[in-house]
């Protein structure tokens, strides 16, 4: 277990963390969230000891340990799994085989094992620093956008091997489903605070709206009462015969805790603009055949015809062709062999990561928009500067101070000033946070024309795929159904070997292989539903109630306040006294009455996420 107390970090002038605290428990798999810029890393870097901060503590046990996934490449040994193998705890030094297991599920094969690591991409380099962090077997893993680097069938098995994870878990990834599956707590960092609940994401999420929903509503109401007992204040300062009551009310409006406004928090609202088209097809590709190495060909007799609104995905393995496919449907590379035909009148938008280098440093972030299109002004570039997140003199910033998420939202600005009627996008989450991941896929599902796009995210592939894709067994076909009638009907190679195996040694595979027929499935979920309904219907029932009351006092409260007034006026002294002991009353049962609803309210999430979670659970022995 780890405690963390009252902990206040600043950077300069700016408030980032402010007297947080929190806990993480055995066993515990929990999900840290926020908005870039929030604090999520900097959390880390304190936890580790390569930050520091300005108040408060951190309570870490004796021989305690603590393994952080870092960037920074620097290897000692000659082979890829002699360098997993220094991950390993001291007295099992020989235990390669834990190496060879991790290093496989991340992708590398039994050749790579055995190539030097530094000839490897640097997403490769990351990943072997990954194999070395979960080989340790720390009692605490810190893992920051892990699924960064990694392709979609790794991602599977990453979510598979930290399901089973022995001790605790700290997660950063914007993938909203990816960190869902895995974890049994969420952490959101908001208004420079932290709040942990029991459950995933939207859990987290309903309970932020929720409370702040609340606050304002009590704090609008609580202005009403402050006005009212300064409008009876000045009413009656004068009146010798009410001063009694009239300094009981000043003492009463010094106690009153006025509350701020919540600050508005910016987020990312945007929406592509598209260009109408009315033809039949937007792009042809015929034969299609290319290859950076003459022996072996990355694709090979490729045909596809892409409609006005289609929504097709890019799947497979990294290094298999993904992003030079996009490249040649986007023009930007010719295929050596067929054609691709655009039909007249056709658009292309294209982000790319790599498409990041073309920025140019010394320009402002409003400068890279105006040059962007021709028909771009500066209130345009202005206004896509403040949907990116860019406002005020934040437009004024140099693209050379700017963060890899920064640019990112760079070049999606400068797509969006563009009208076009086919988007071609290359992994567009990365650096991006979970919230803005969210708003791209909201403005990509309100596209009028035709998306293709490669991604390892599995939301954005249930949610967007209509057609995919796929590069798997070094071949590339056309799947007409969606994602999960993909997984339903062909799935992953790698995971149906991996399913097969009988290692009773090996805690995951004995959790996938029990089996279970689906109409047992189908059954244990009905069952799961019933007892969900069983047990939130009264608790909802119970919520509605305690808020109908919570109203009806309010409005009787509202009533005596002006009968205050009313007999104030007519200085009926009798009916003063009255009426001051139903307003103490009122006060006092809306007072316990929110107590109890936000008790309610705590239950009913907790009880809704174990639900969550063993229908999630369900979900995962089905897929296999």
């Amino acid at each position: 277990m780890i405690s963390v107390e009252n902990l206040t970090k600043n950077f300069g002038n700016r408030l980032l963390l402010d007297e947080v605290s929190l806990k993480i428990n055995s066993r515990e798999r929990v999900g840290l969230v926020g908005r870039n810029g929030h604090g999520k890393t900097t959390l880390f870097r304190i936890l580790i000891g390569e930050e520091p901060y300005d108040k408060g503590s951190i309570i870490i046990p004796k021989y305690y340990r603590i393994s952080y996934v870092r960037q920074i490449i620097d290897f000692t040994q000659d082979t890829v799994l002699k360098e997993g193998m220094t991950g390993l705890m001291e007295g099992e030094l020989d235990h390669f085989w834990k190496v060879e297991k991790i290093l496989a599920g991340l992708g590398f094969s039994n050749k790579d094992m055995q190539r030097d690591p530094r000839d490897f991409s640097g997403g490769y380099q990351v990943r072997l620093n990954l194999a070395k962090a979960l080989v340790s077997e720390p009692n605490l893993l810190l893992l920051d956008e892990p699924t960064n680097y990694l392709d979609i069938t790794s991602i599977r098995w990453i979510e598979r091997f930290l399901l089973n994870w022995p001790n605790e878990l700290l997660l950063i990834t914007h993938d909203r489903s990816f960190m869902d599956k895995i974890v049994t707590h969420t952490i959101g960092i908001h208004r420079k605070k932290t709040r942990k609940i029991l459950g995933n994401t939207g859990k987290l999420y309903a309970q932020i709206a929720q409370v702040e929903e609340i606050y304002e509503k009590t704090r609008l109401k609580d202005e009403r009462r402050r006005k009212d007992v300064e409008q009876f204040i000045n009413r009656f300062r004068a009146k010798a015969r009410l001063a009694n009551l009239v300094q009981s009310r000043i003492k009463s409006l010094d106690k009153m805790q006025k509350r701020d406004k919540l600050e508005k928090i910016q987020t990312l609202d945007f929406s592509f603009r598209d260009n109408p088209f009315s033809g039949k097809s937007v792009l042809s590709a015929r034969d299609v055949y290319f290859s950076y190495n003459s022996d072996i060909p990355l694709i090979k007799n490729f045909n596809i015809t892409i409609k006005p609104r289609d929504r097709v995905c890019i799947i497979g393995k990294n290094g298999k062709g993904k992003t030079t496919l996009l490249k040649l449907l986007a023009g930007t590379l010719n295929p050596q062999k067929g054609e691709i035909i655009t039909t007249p009148n056709v658009i292309k938008g294209l982000f790319e990561q790599t498409n990041i280098k073309s920025l140019i440093d010394k320009r402002t972030v409003e400068e890279e928009l105006l040059y962007s299109h021709s028909d771009v002004d500066r209130q345009m570039a202005r206004d896509i500067c403040g949907a990116m997140m860019f406002k005020g003199d934040d437009a004024l910033k140099r693209i050379n101070v700017l963060s890899g998420g920064e640019k990112s939202r760079v070049m999606l600005g400068k797509l969006l000033v563009t009208p076009v009627n086919l988007l071609l996008l290359d992994e567009p989450t990365n650096h991006l946070d979970m919230e803005s991941c969210d708003a791209l896929l909201s403005a990509i599902d309100n596209f009028d024309g035709a998306v293709i796009i490669v991604t390892h995210n599995e939301m954005f592939l249930h949610a967007l795929s209509e057609r995919l894709i796929v590069f798997q067994n070094n071949r590339i076909y056309v799947f007409e159904g969606n994602y999960q009638n993909f997984l339903d009907n062909n799935g992953w190679e790698e995971e149906k070997i991996s399913i097969i195996s009988t290692n009773k040694d090996d805690a995951l595979d004995n959790e996938y292989n029990t089996k279970i027929s689906k109409k047992d499935i189908r059954r244990h979920r009905s069952q799961i539903i019933t007892d969900r309904s069983s047990v939130l219907k009264p608790l909802k029932a119970q919520i509605d109630q305690i808020e109908a009351e919570i109203e009806a006092k309010e409005e009787e409260l509202e009533e005596n306040n002006r009968f205050m007034i009313e007999a104030s006026a007519s200085q009926d002294g009798e009916r003063i006294s009255e009426l001051s002991q139903s307003i103490h009353n009122c006060k006092s049962v809306i007072d316990s009455l929110f107590d109890e609803l936000e008790e309610l309210t705590n239950n009913f999430n907790e009880q809704s996420a174990l639900f969550e979670k063993r229908l999630n659970h369900l979900e995962h022995i089905k897929d296999f």
